[in-house]
């Protein structure tokens, strides 16, 4: 809905006695319609700690093909296992996570 004096997009706020008006953040302007069924919603938000992605290894890396040429940044072998996952947005590249084949060494190569 938007204000009918300015123009604007009218935000509900909720009053001190429970009841939720539209009110104009411009001009202040305060609704009166009684007929107004809105519900306020808040918007979840998660720590960094609650978005971690946990894969166990020994199930991570079974059947999965090799690949040479991939420097372990450990012991400097250059095989290792590999597995892509898309870990952000879609829209952006995946994930490649490695493990060499000598010593074991985990590490991970964004695009």
């Amino acid at each position: 809905m938007f204000c009918p004096k300015c123009g604007s997009v009218l935000v509900p706020k909720r009053r001190k006695d429970g009841k939720v008006e539209l009110v104009c953040p411009k001009c202040g302007y305060v609704s009166s319609g009684s007929s107004l069924s809105l519900r306020l919603t808040k918007k979840v938000t998660h720590k960094e700690t609650e978005r971690m992605f946990v894969i166990e290894e020994e199930s991570m890396f079974k059947g999965v093909p090799k690949m040479k040429g991939v420097k372990c940044p450990k012991c400097g072998h250059d095989e290792a296992y590999y597995v892509v996952i898309q870990t952000r947005r879609a829209d952006e590249p995946p994930t490649r996570i490695y493990k060499c084949t000598k010593c074991g060494h985990v590490w991970r190569e964004y695009e």
